[in-house]
C-alpha cells in the first residue's frame, strides 16, 4: 500500500484534532467523559488475521479484538485465565488440559469451543498458511513435522478436543513457558465459519477481517477502519468478562511520524503515544507530574544481515561491521541515554539469564578483519544498502551507524527508508543487504530470542543455518534437568550465533511513552504488554507511583 502523502497526513492530523465534540473539547477531554481511549499505535497495521501478521502494532489491535486461552496480568505478566477458566499440567509436564469457560462467546453469540481451537491450530500450522509464527506452537507434539510438510495427518499432532469445553495438548518435552504462549495471537482461535465464508482455510488477507465481516471473542469489537486515519473499537457485549471492562471504546491511530504524534498528544488528541522524538525526552523528564513513562523492556534493536549476499556472506565482513559500531556513544547521544548498549540478541537479566559477550567495539580489529576479507581501507567495497521502516529514530540511528562505518572502515553504505508494509515484505523475502529489525519478547524466556535463528525459522530472514545451534535450542535445552543446565546450553548457542554474526545487535530497548495522567490500569511492565481489559480513564486523578514502575 502506498505511503500517504504529506497532505493526506496533514489532513488526517487536522481531523484527529478537530474530531472532538462541541464546545472546543479535545479528544482526551471527551474521551475521559465518554470512556473512550485515544491510542497512538505506530504504523498502519498489516492486517488483523492472528495467523498472518507479525508486528507490534498488529499485536495491540488483535489482543483487543481476540482473547487466548490465557492472558497476561499487566502488573505481574503471570498467565491468568482467559478463554480457559483453568488448566491442569500432568506430573511429567507433557500434557496440558485446558478447561474452557461455558460463557466464552464469539461476537456473533456462538460459543467458543475446543474443536475450534483444534481447527485454528491446524490453520496456524498448515504449510500453505505461511504463518511466520507457526513455530510458537512447535512445543506441541508433531506440530513442527506438520508445519514443515513432513507429516500430512494433523490427527497425529498433539491437540485434541475431548469434549466441547476440554482441550488436551500433548507436548514433545516439558515447556516452562507454554502457558505464556497462549496469550500470543498466533495461538488464538479464529471463527471457522467466518474464515470459510470468505475463502479457504489457508487463504491470506481475505475479507473476513473487514468491519462488517469479522467475528472475534475479545473485550472489544471492530467498529470502523479508516485506512491511514484510525481504527475504532467498541466494548463487546458478548465478552465473558465484560463487567470488568471499564472502557466503552478505543480509537487507534497510525502514528508513524513521532513528531506529529507528540504534537497530537500536546493538543489533547491522544491519551497515549507509541513513542516520542528523542530530543523531547529531556524536556519531559524535567517536568513535574510528567506524562513521560520509561521502563525496562524485553526487546533488542539490531540489524539483520543477509548472509547469502556478497560481501556479507563473509563472516569477517559481518564482524568488522559489528565491531565498528560504538554502541556506548550511540546510546548516550542519538538515543539520549534512553537505551542500553547490546552485544547479544537476548536482553540481559531475562529470568536471570546473562548472555555471553564475545565481541566489543574494536575499530582496529574491525579494520584488520575487513582487510583480511579483501577490502583494505575499504578499497573495492561494493554497493551495500541498509533499509529501515519509516520512523525518525530509525533514520537517526542509521545515519549515525553509516558514519561510524565510514569513519572506522572507510566504506560507503547507503540507507533507505521504506513504508511499513513494503519493509515487512523486503525482510520476509530477504530482499535486502542489511535491515533494521527489533524483536520484542513474546514470553519471558531466553528461548524466545534464540529460537529466531533456527534453520528455516519464519523470522530468521538472514540465511543463517547451523545444525549444532538447532540441536542446542530444539533438543538439548528442552531436555535439561535444571535451569542452570538449560541456561548453559543457551549461552553456548548464543556464543555460536554471535561468532557467526548474522545479526548486529545495537541496543536493548526501553519502553518510552507519553501517557495522559487520566489513564489508569496501564502499568509499565517488562513486555510493555497492553491489556485493555484493565484500563480505565479518570480525569480527576493522576497515576500513582505503582502504575509507572
Amino acid at each position: 500500500m502506498p505511503k500517504p502523502s504529506l497532505i493526506a497526513f496533514a489532513l488526517s492530523f487536522l481531523l484527529a484534532l478537530t474530531a472532538c465534540g462541541g464546545g472546543g473539547e479535545t479528544n482526551v477531554e471527551r474521551g475521559n467523559r465518554e470512556g473512550i481511549l485515544h491510542y497512538g499505535n505506530g504504523s498502519e497495521p498489516q492486517g488483523l488475521d492472528p495467523h498472518v501478521v507479525t508486528g507490534v502494532p498488529e499485536n495491540h489491535l488483535i489482543r483487543a479484538l481476540f482473547e487466548g486461552l490465557a492472558v497476561k496480568n499487566p502488573h505481574t505478566l503471570e498467565p491468568e485465565p482467559g478463554v480457559a477458566e483453568s488448566w491442569n499440567v500432568s506430573e511429567d509436564g507433557r500434557v496440558v488440559t485446558f478447561h474452557l469457560r461455558a460463557d466464552a462467546r464469539w461476537s456473533n453469540g456462538d460459543p467458543v469451543t475446543a474443536e475450534q481451537y483444534v481447527w485454528s491450530w491446524r490453520r496456524a500450522l498448515h504449510p500453505e498458511m505461511g504463518n511466520l509464527y507457526a513455530y510458537m506452537l512447535y512445543p506441541v507434539k508433531n506440530a513442527e513435522a506438520f508445519a514443515t510438510g513432513k507429516l500430512a495427518d494433523f490427527g497425529e499432532v498433539g491437540v485434541k478436543a475431548l469434549d466441547p469445553r476440554t482441550l488436551e495438548v500433548t507436548l514433545t518435552e516439558p515447556t516452562p513457558y507454554f502457558i505464556q504462549l497462549m496469550d500470543h495471537y498466533s495461538t488464538f482461535a479464529v471463527h471457522p465459519e467466518t474464515i470459510l465464508a470468505h475463502g479457504e482455510m489457508t487463504d491470506r488477507f481475505t475479507r473476513w477481517t473487514r468491519v462488517d465481516n469479522i467475528v472475534s471473542n475479545g473485550p472489544f469489537e471492530l467498529a470502523e477502519w479508516k485506512l491511514n486515519r484510525r481504527i475504532r473499537m467498541t466494548k463487546s457485549e458478548t465478552y465473558w468478562d465484560k463487567g470488568r471492562v471499564r472502557l466503552n471504546g478505543v480509537v487507534f491511530y497510525p502514528t508513524e511520524n513521532e513528531v506529529s504524534e507528540e504534537r497530537m498528544f500536546r493538543a489533547g488528541a491522544l491519551h497515549y503515544t507509541q513513542s516520542l522524538p528523542l530530543n523531547k525526552i529531556p524536556i519531559y523528564q524535567a517536568r513535574e507530574d510528567s506524562p513521560y513513562v520509561q521502563a525496562a523492556y524485553l526487546g533488542t534493536y539490531f540489524y539483520l544481515v543477509n548472509t547469502e549476499r556478497p560481501p556479507l556472506d563473509d563472516v569477517r565482513v559481518r564482524k568488522a561491521l559489528s565491531m565498528a559500531v560504538d554502541r556506548e556513544t550511540l546510546s548516550q547521544t542519538v538515543m539520549q541515554g534512553s537505551v542500553v548498549p547490546a552485544y547479544s540478541i537476548t536482553p540481559p537479566g531475562t529470568l536471570g539469564y546473562e548472555p555471553p559477550r564475545v565481541f566489543d567495539h574494536d575499530p582496529e580489529a574491525a579494520r584488520r578483519l575487513l582487510a583480511e576479507a579483501g577490502y583494505p581501507n575499504g578499497e573495492g567495497w561494493p554497493a551495500v544498502e541498509l533499509i529501515y521502516n519509516t520512523q525518525e529514530a530509525h533514520r537517526k540511528i542509521a545515519v549515525a551507524v553509516q558514519q561510524m562505518w565510514k569513519d572506522v572502515l572507510n566504506i560507503e553504505i547507503t540507507i533507505a527508508n521504506q513504508e511499513w508494509k513494503v519493509y515487512l515484505d523486503s525482510v520476509s523475502t530477504m530482499n535486502f543487504d542489511i535491515a533494521r529489525r527489533g524483536w520484542i519478547g513474546d514470553y519471558v524466556d531466553p528461548n524466545n530470542f534464540l529460537d529466531l535463528y533456527l534453520s528455516g525459522g519464519g523470522n530468521n530472514n538472514t540465511g543463517f543455518a547451523n545444525p549444532v545451534y538447532d540441536d542446542l535450542i530444539q533438543n538439548r535445552a528442552p531436555r535439561a534437568k535444571s535451569r542452570e543446565e538449560r541456561y548453559r546450553l543457551f549461552r553456548e548457542a548464543e556464543a555460536m550465533l554471535m561468532e557467526q554474526m548474522p545479526i548486529i545487535p545495537i541496543y536493548t530497548y526501553t519502553s518510552r511513552h507519553l501517557i495522559h495522567l487520566s489513564v489508569r490500569g496501564m502499568p509499565a511492565n517488562l513486555m510493555d504488554s497492553l491489556n485493555l481489559r484493565y484500563v480505565w480513564l479518570d480525569p480527576h486523578q493522576g497515576r500513582t507511583n505503582e502504575e509507572t514502575k
